[in-house]
C-alpha cells in the first residue's frame, strides 16, 4: 500500500463524490432551506435511528483505510444509509459524470426494492442519498504508521529536549509512544493536565491519522508536524518557527490544546451529560475531545449547549440507556449535519482516530500493556 495521507481537517471535501457536503448557509452558520436535498432526509430521520451508528460506520471506514471488504479494490464506491449501514458498491465509471450516473441509478434502485425509504441523485455541488464513499481517497497506511509511532527502525526514534522536557539521549533514543507517554506524565506530574484516562491513547490515534508520524508531514493548509497543528496553534504554544516540527513541542501542545478543550467543554458536558454511568462519560467525553481537536471545541460546544444544536444531545441524554457512548458522540454530529459547517468528514475523522488506536492495540508491543487496558 502506497503511502497517501493528508491531515483529514484538510480534506473535509474528498469523500462524498457528489461534492459539497454542506448546503448554502444562513448568516448564522444555520442551514438555508434549498428546498429537496439530502439534509431533508437527516432531519426527517428520528433520533433513535443512531442506534449502532458508531460500529457501522467503523466497519465502512475500516475497509477504506485497510483497503480490504468492499473496498479491496479502490475504483469503487460504497453506498450507505442514515445508520451507517451497508448497502451496496459500485465499478466506478470512466468519468466522475459516468460515476455519478452509475450511483444514481444504484439509489434509484434501492428504493425500488425498498431498501430505503427515500432517495435523492447526486450531482455536482449537490449530496445524493443514499450517501457515497470514494473507496479511493487519501488515507494513512497503518501497520507502517504503527510501526513508525513504534520506533522499529532506528531513524523513527528521537530525543532531545523542550522546554523543561529532556527525552531520551544520542545513544538510546526512544520512540514516538515512548516520547508521548514522558511528555504526558511529566505534565499530569506537574499537575498542567486534566484529561480522561483514555485520552493519550486517543492522541496516538490522531498522531496516526494527522501525519502517519512522518517528522515533516505538512498540509496544504499549512499544518504542520506529528499532530498536523496550525499555525496559530503553534503561536498559542509559544513555539517558534525553528521548532515547529519537534516532535516534544508538538506532543506538548497538543495536550496543552485538549486541556483547554476539555476545560472549555466540560461545565456544559456535565449539564448535559452528568447522570450517565462515569465509564460511559468518560467514553463520550473522550470522543468529543478528538472531535473537537478536528473541528473546534466551540462547534462540540454548541452541540451540548446550543437551543437547537443541542437537541439530539437533550434526547441522547434522557434515553442514553439505548445508545453506546459512540453512538452519542456521532449522533450528536449525524442529526446537525449541514448545520454550522459539520459534515460526514467529522464523522470520518473520529472513526479513523478510533480505528487507529485499535490497531495500534492490537500490535504485540502494546495489546498487554495498561496504555490499552483502558475501556
Amino acid at each position: 500500500m502506497t503511502w497517501r495521507v493528508k491531515s483529514l481537517r484538510q480534506l473535509a471535501g474528498v469523500f462524498i463524490l457528489a461534492g459539497s457536503l454542506l448546503p448554502s448557509l444562513g448568516a448564522q452558520g444555520r442551514e438555508t432551506d434549498t428546498g429537496d436535498n439530502w439534509t431533508q432526509v437527516v432531519r426527517a430521520s428520528p433520533y433513535w435511528v443512531s442506534q449502532g451508528v458508531y460500529s457501522n460506520i467503523l466497519t465502512i471506514r475500516g475497509w477504506v483505510l485497510r483497503e480490504s471488504g468492499y473496498c479491496a479494490e479502490t475504483d469503487r464506491h460504497i453506498l450507505f444509509d442514515m445508520r451507517g449501514q451497508f448497502l451496496a458498491w459500485i465499478s466506478d465509471g470512466d468519468s466522475r459524470e459516468d460515476t455519478q450516473a452509475l450511483l444514481n441509478r444504484t439509489r434509484q434502485r434501492l428504493h425500488a426494492d425498498g431498501r430505503v425509504d427515500t432517495w435523492l441523485p447526486g450531482k455536482a455541488g449537490q449530496t445524493g442519498y443514499p450517501f457515497a464513499l470514494a473507496c479511493d481517497q487519501p488515507h494513512v497506511n497503518l501497520p507502517e504508521a504503527v510501526a513508525r509511532y513504534l520506533g522499529t527502525l532506528p531513524a523513527d526514534r528521537l530525543w532531545g529536549a523542550w522546554d523543561d522536557l529532556s527525552f531520551a539521549s544520542s545513544e538510546q533514543p526512544g520512540s514516538l509512544h515512548q516520547a508521548l507517554l514522558y511528555v504526558h506524565q511529566t505534565r499530569q506530574d506537574q499537575g498542567r493536565l486534566a484529561l480522561p484516562q483514555a485520552l493519550p491513547r486517543y492522541l496516538a490515534g490522531q498522531l496516526l491519522i494527522e501525519s502517519g508520524g512522518r517528522v515533516r508531514a505538512h498540509s496544504g493548509a499549512n499544518a504542520r508536524g506529528i499532530l498536523q497543528l496550525s499555525p496559530s496553534a503553534l503561536a498559542d504554544c509559544r513555539i517558534k518557527p525553528r521548532n515547529y516540527w519537534h516532535r516534544l513541542a508538538q506532543i506538548d501542545c497538543a495536550l496543552r490544546l485538549m486541556h483547554q478543550n476539555a476545560r472549555n467543554l466540560r461545565p456544559a458536558f456535565e449539564a448535559r451529560f452528568g447522570h450517565l454511568p462515569a465509564n460511559k462519560q468518560q467514553r463520550l467525553f473522550t470522543l468529543l475531545l478528538v472531535q473537537a481537536y478536528h473541528g473546534g471545541a466551540g462547534r462540540v460546544e454548541a452541540l451540548l449547549a446550543d437551543d437547537e444544536l443541542a437537541r439530539p444531545a437533550s434526547y441522547f441524554a434522557r434515553h442514553h440507556e439505548r445508545f453506546t457512548a459512540g453512538d452519542i458522540a456521532f449522533g450528536m454530529v449525524f442529526h446537525n449535519l449541514g448545520r454550522d459547517r459539520l459534515g460526514l468528514a467529522s464523522l470520518y475523522y473520529v472513526a479513523d482516530v478510533q480505528l487507529a488506536t485499535e490497531a495500534l492495540c492490537r500490535s504485540p508491543r502494546l495489546n498487554t500493556t495498561e496504555f490499552c487496558a483502558w475501556n
